[in-house]
């Protein structure tokens, strides 16, 4: 990247106040055209929303899409529909064993509703603060209970199985951490008593010393702040065996949206642990480190295998992208012939460079990392990546779900994926605006912890 250090937050308040216009434009056209009988909505084709099987996470998205939208403009017409579809169509998730998802669906409804309660941006109506504090509780244990131990740890294991940690869980995560806050804990055999903010440091712990490379010697490729998309372990005998990938090129190479996940959801844990000031045991004392260590590496490695403009392609080892010369001298092409952008991944990443940066200081230790994160954010909010034809329901263009397994659209002429968006980079991109929104009006942090703590 090449980072601009003359921006400010104050210098994208016109594109922030153009991003909420098109962002209510484009939720307003998903609610009236989407057949929700279809499942959730996932990605674009041609312009227009569809689904794609595989496991149902991104239906929060929607209706918390709609709920950022309220808080950043006061409509109450987004107001009426997230908390509508959150109470109508949302219950399945919070009982769902079968995914490692939950923070994403259930934080982004119901946990933004209690969020919005407790900073008196929706009316108190006790009821309806106790029925979001139920979902959140029930959520975060039945989201732990997903759980694989190992030597020296353990963590929650992805839809692929026991043996698979997904890098993805540690933005996840952080539904055991608001479960914790508001007095709860898993029950297990014999009336066990298990500690969710527990379980959510030793999985971040887990990750941290598997699925990020740290420059150490740690084998052939060992790259400092490299990330692996998933970590496989034998439940034999819980030993580690080797790095994986679902979605990225392979376990040796660095899918961009597992960096960012892990930049992300290292920092916010960061900002809890910094917010929480809670006593630890002593096997978890020196957390702070460990993810201070890993949010650093993951940011340090975005910044300098990402285009001068903070937008990644979609994996640094992609095998074409060799044929597009120096990448990282010049702005990302989302038109060129070779490998896809993922602009979701710098909607995920953006927020966590920005988050770290404050943590370490805005004007000392973290500036790096605070530019970084605007420099993402200016070019997120124009064009090529922002969406501003009516016809087309993303609001973040060029994002990439599934490269290897092909299946997002490529239009007519092109080569490669091109032109659409998807749920997680759209809600991301309105949390990465409303955290810079909420710095503009003066208010306090945007936090998912907000009112718990």
């Amino acid at each position: 990247m090449i980072i601009n250090s003359t921006l400010t937050v104050g210098s994208l308040q016109s594109d922030l106040q153009h991003f909420w216009n098109l962002s209510g434009q484009k939720i307003r056209s998903i609610d009236r055209e989407f057949d929700t009988a279809q499942g959730a909505p996932v990605f674009t084709e041609a312009g227009k929303y569809t689904t794609r099987g595989w496991t149902e996470w991104t239906e929060g998205f929607v209706y918390g899409s709609a709920l950022l939208q309220y808080e950043a403009t006061g409509d109450e017409e987004f107001l009426t529909l997230g908390r509508s579809a959150t109470r109508d169509k949302m219950a399945s998730h919070l009982t769902h064993f079968g995914v490692h998802d939950h923070g994403f669906n259930n934080l982004s409804t119901y946990g933004n509703l209690l969020r919005l309660m407790h900073e008196g941006k929706i009316p108190q109506n006790a009821w309806e603060k106790s029925f979001y504090e139920l979902a959140i509780k029930v959520s975060g244990a039945v989201q732990a209970s997903r759980w694989t131990s190992v030597q020296g740890g353990g963590y929650i294991y992805s839809f692929n199985g026991p043996h698979s940690l997904f890098i993805d869980t540690m933005r996840s995560l952080r539904i055991l951490v608001a479960s914790h806050l508001l007095g709860h804990s898993l029950k297990g055999e014999s009336d066990q008593s298990i500690s969710l903010l527990e379980r959510a440091l030793v999985h971040a712990r887990t990750s941290a010393a598997y699925a990020i490379w740290y420059g150490e010697g740690r084998d052939t490729y060992d790259v400092r702040g490299r990330t692996a998309h998933e970590s496989i372990f034998n439940t034999n005998d819980g030993m580690y065996r080797c790095p994986g990938t679902q979605q990225g090129y392979s376990g040796f190479s660095t899918w961009t949206r597992g960096l960012a996940w892990a930049m992300l959801g290292y920092a916010e844990q960061l900002e809890f642990l910094r917010d929480a000031k809670i006593d630890l045991p002593d096997s978890l004392a020196d957390s702070q480190d460990v993810f201070l260590k890993a949010a650093m590496a993951t940011c340090d490695f975005y910044i300098e295998y990402t285009p001068t403009d903070g937008i990644p392609y979609w994996d640094t080892g992609a095998p074409g992208l060799v044929s597009l010369g120096d990448i990282y001298s010049r702005a990302s092409d989302p038109y060129n012939a070779a490998e896809p952008i993922d602009s979701s991944a710098a909607c995920i990443g953006a927020q966590g460079l920005l988050r770290l940066g404050s943590l370490l200081g805005r004007e000392g230790k973290g500036q790096r990392y605070w530019q970084a994160g605007l420099t993402a954010a200016k070019s997120l909010f124009q064009a090529p990546y922002l969406s501003d034809a009516p016809d087309h329901q993303g609001l973040i263009l060029h994002a990439i779900y599934h490269q290897p397994n092909g299946w997002d659209y490529v239009p007519e002429g092109a080569s490669i994926a091109q032109g659409e968006s998807c749920m997680w980079g759209d809600y991301h991109a309105r949390e990465l605006a409303i955290y810079l929104h909420r710095e503009l009006q003066g208010e306090s942090p945007h936090h998912f912890f907000n009112g718990l703590l």
